[in-house]
């Protein structure tokens, strides 16, 4: 596949080294020669300097035969110029945009973006992306990070293994017989940093990050194994009041009226904008490293914090401040990667990362075959994917333990009409049955092919 990335930021960076790894024919454009060398040094990219809007730019990176154009420069306007030149001119069959500035993605100019007028295929908002991914963080407390499969029937689940966990030190290929008719497959553990693929002799150790794959029925089950039986929040404090704090906010008030949300923000103005948008949450003018403002706002009594404002700095240490005032749980917004490997020592429990979850979003539009959903595990880890078997997938209709599955994949479930199989050796997946897997990064365009529909399904 022919794509052309428009932004060799962290994003198109990312985006541009995932296509690279699985042999797609990548092409990169940004204004900055640093950038697009620093592109053409590291990957097995093509590079092209200038502004990707521009017709001439698009044609030199090869628009005229490109399959798809994903734009995720800094400039809102940039990205969707350049999907209107690469439709109008260049017939791109598929164009991807990240669009930040939220006015122009009011449901009231919802028809902006029709193909009569501006052609832009799938649109991308970091910031509602972000403020999605923390609620569903909050659906499980005790997990670091919570994504939703197959119509809400299967969980993946990110756990920290802390000393009180009663799994410690117990080979995986154990926990079918401590839990029988637990459904629960342990897909990856990050140790120290780095990220690990597990077999059945491998075991759990004190500190490591495990991510899973549950019945959603069986997550309170699954959460109680690994030593986390923490309650919901019912009172959360958000610090930051711009569009990812406000987006939480209305939320939260939509989804969970229960909850007693508070919002600190230093902007005055900013304050009584979002006080206006909102009906039950209370919000506070101030500086969330005020340790008298979160005296005020009772951040010992609240369950959860989450950190939003727009400084990763500013973030950390409100979080630090937060946990040592006597709040059970914080949630810290980081947009530097190599930030991310201090937060576990420094007792944050949960990082969400804007880029990576931009990235994940624009590559379950670049899969291909019958792939409904896919989500990047940390960076360069690998995949997980929900895809539907068709009767000509290697796959179907044979015993798992008879089936030459590519190196680095785990099958993590299996969903047939509604009800969720935990795979086994003896598990036999057949046609339209659902099934969530993780595919290593090296391993993720074999997966597709696995999925991909074959002339004689026809």
């Amino acid at each position: 596949m022919k794509v052309i990335v428009c932004g060799a930021g962290q994003v198109g960076f990312n985006i541009a080294r995932y296509l690279a790894i699985e042999d797609n024919d990548v092409t990169v454009i940004d204004q900055s020669v640093e950038l697009v060398r620093k592109i053409k040094d590291s990957l097995d990219c093509q590079g092209v300097v200038g502004q990707a809007s521009l017709p001439d730019v698009l044609e030199g990176a090869g628009a005229a035969d490109a399959d798809m154009l994903i734009a995720v420069t800094y400039a809102d306007e940039v990205n969707m110029i350049a999907c209107q030149v690469a439709h109008s001119l260049f017939d791109v069959p598929t164009k991807i945009a990240r669009v930040r500035h939220q006015s122009y993605l009011r449901p009231t100019w919802a028809n902006l973006f029709s193909r009569e007028h501006m052609p832009i295929d799938v649109i991308i908002s970091p910031e509602i992306e972000v403020a999605r991914a923390v609620t569903r963080r909050l659906k499980v407390p005790g997990a670091f990070d919570m994504i939703s499969l197959v119509n809400d029937k299967v969980k993946l689940l990110g756990v920290r293994c802390e000393e009180n966990c009663p799994l410690i030190n117990t080979p995986l290929r154990q926990l079918t017989q401590l839990f029988p008719d637990l459904k629960i497959v342990i897909i990856g553990l990050v140790r120290e940093g780095k990220a690990i693929i597990p077999t059945g002799e491998d075991q759990m150790l004190v500190g490591d990050e495990v991510y899973f794959v549950v019945d959603s029925d069986h997550v309170p089950r699954a959460m109680a194994a690994f030593g986390h039986e923490e309650t919901e929040a019912r009172r959360l404090l958000i610090f930051g009041g711009g569009n990812i704090g406000l987006f939480l906010a209305e939320e939260v008030e939509r989804e969970y009226p229960w909850v007693n949300a508070k919002i600190v923000e230093a902007d005055p103005d900013r304050a009584r904008e979002i006080a206006s948008r909102l009906s039950s949450t209370v919000v506070l003018n101030g500086d969330v490293l005020d340790s008298e403002l979160l005296e005020e706002a009772n951040v010992r009594a609240t369950e959860t914090v989450v950190a939003v404002t727009n400084d990763d700095e500013t973030n950390i240490l409100s979080s630090l401040l937060a946990k040592r005032a006597g709040c059970q749980r914080v949630i810290t917004l980081i947009n530097k990667s190599n930030y991310e490997p201090l937060l576990a020592p420094l007792d944050i429990d949960a990082a969400v990362s804007p880029r990576a979850i931009t990235v994940s979003t624009i590559l379950q539009h670049v899969r291909r075959g019958r792939i409904h959903s896919v989500h990047s595990l940390r960076d360069g880890f690998g995949e997980l994917i929900e895809a539907e078997a068709l009767e000509t997938s290697p796959l179907v209709n044979r015993p798992l333990k008879e089936v030459d599955l590519p190196p680095g994949v785990v099958l993590g479930a299996v969903v047939r009409d509604g009800k969720v199989i935990s795979p086994r050796g003896s598990t036999v997946v057949l046609a339209k049955d659902r099934v969530v897997l993780f595919a290593a990064a090296e391993s993720v365009r074999k997966v597709e092919q696995m999925f991909s529909v074959r002339l004689e399904y026809f």
